[in-house]
């Protein structure tokens, strides 16, 4: 495959200041440069799920990788050493102009499965490591009310999960005449057990208990959920703390999928607390801050939103996050060409043609990803993102836990 590149380029160079295991950004710029290249040669690879081209040149004696897509190319420098070990730049060089090679009509989809086993293998090794260090197991304890069959499907997905990785798990169940009263008790009582890591609340609750009161009862230490108040305002100021598993899902889709993010406009429909919101805040805080957020220009969308005012809005993002559970909400009219999308809503619904239940997303999947640069699908997308992040929180809570426990 022949392609034709610009030579003129933007340079966008970020600095980032390490201090032990955290790194901090401290300053962005960008220059236009022109580059000179050489001989290229072209591989066909797959990026965590989504198929790339990766073109391998050489400018002014550097090597470097452009990574074509269709929403435009990139080209990577690999870190290099600045003054002294404590400091490193990371470069990349946005293209001003697209190759001229034909893009494919369809969507590459966002394969959050396997992006998510990538996480999960990630996630083993370093308990590996905490173990080695002569560290237990970090231990995940669900409490689950009632016999939903939904909630019982997700939180034996999520212990089998934790098993995979290392995790130890164990899930508490109570029927559903439990009182509030009993079930704050219970989790006081985890909160204080040193054995316990995290706690996850399987929602929704009965009507009868407060789920607000619930989540805020989980001490913000083992709050791997990240639904108590205080970690959540901790967010809104870019703090670090523990994140919520399906917005920090989002983030680490769009991060590894490498879809741009700084000055990019996004669209996020849906407020919910627990996900719509968190999403926003992490695509338009500041990258330079604690939670590593993404710099977008954010747009938030919801039920009382005109529809011709969600069409104007979305049809000028070049990220649309939607997570409202309103089947095929979101048709190929609404978005612009290339837009990446990533569908967060999840519905089961019976399929015409076969009388068949089965599960959508927000999205009108079939027409939307003829329009689309990138695009998660339903099932398979989001949801597998869920429960990695809920194990990646387990393990931080656990570390963090062990090391204020040698602290006092």
């Amino acid at each position: 495959m022949s392609f034709t590149h610009t030579t003129r380029c933007f340079v966008y160079t970020r600095l980032i200041k390490i201090n032990g295991a955290r790194s901090r950004l401290i300053s962005r710029s960008s220059t236009l440069v022109d580059l000179k290249s050489t001989n290229s040669h072209t591989e066909n690879v797959n990026i965590y799920g989504v198929k790339r081209n990766l073109i391998y040149k050489s400018i002014n004696n550097k090597d470097l990788i452009m990574v074509h897509s269709k929403a435009g190319s990139f080209l990577e420098q690999p870190k290099v050493n600045l003054v002294s070990a404590n400091a490193t730049v990371d470069r990349m060089f946005h293209c001003a102009t697209k190759s001229n090679t034909s893009a494919s009509k369809m969507a590459q989809l966002i394969d959050g499965k396997q992006i998510a086993r990538e996480i999960q293998e990630e996630l083993r090794k370093k308990i590996e490591t905490w173990k080695a260090q002569g560290h237990r197991s970090p231990q995940l304890t669900a409490i689950l009310i009632g016999d939903d069959p939904a909630s019982t499907t997700y939180v034996n997905n999520k212990m089998k999960a934790a098993a995979d990785v290392g995790i130890e798990s164990k899930t508490e169940r109570f029927g559903t005449e439990i009182t509030e009263e009993q079930l704050l008790e219970r989790i006081d009582q985890l909160n204080n057990d040193d054995a316990v890591d995290g706690i996850l609340i399987q929602l929704p609750v009965p009507n009868h208990i407060d789920e607000r009161k619930v989540c805020n009862a989980v001490s913000c230490d083992k709050d791997v959920d990240g639904f108590n108040e205080r970690n959540i305002g901790r967010l809104c100021l870019d703090m670090n703390t523990l994140i919520p598993c399906t917005p920090l899902g989002v983030q680490e889709l769009i991060k590894r999928t490498g879809i741009e993010t700084f000055g990019k406009n996004a669209v996020v429909v849906g407020r919910s607390k627990n996900v719509g919101m968190p999403i926003a805040m992490l695509l338009h805080a500041d990258g330079r801050n604690d939670t590593c957020a993404m710099d977008c220009t954010v747009t938030i969308c919801h039920r009382f939103t005109p529809p011709q005012e969600l069409k104007r809005f979305c049809r000028t993002a070049d990220i649309i996050v939607t997570a409202t559970g309103v089947p095929g909400l979101i048709t190929s009219d609404m978005i612009k060409e290339g837009a990446a999308i990533i569908d967060v809503g999840i519905t089961r619904i019976t399929d015409p043609s076969t009388g068949k239940k089965k599960l959508v997303g927000d999205v009108d999947f079939e027409e939307v990803r003829k329009k689309a640069g990138l695009i998660t699908p339903v099932p398979g997308g989001v949801g597998p993102m869920t429960v990695a992040m809920l194990m990646k929180n387990t393990i931080i809570a656990a570390k963090n836990l062990a090391k204020k426990r040698n602290e006092s």
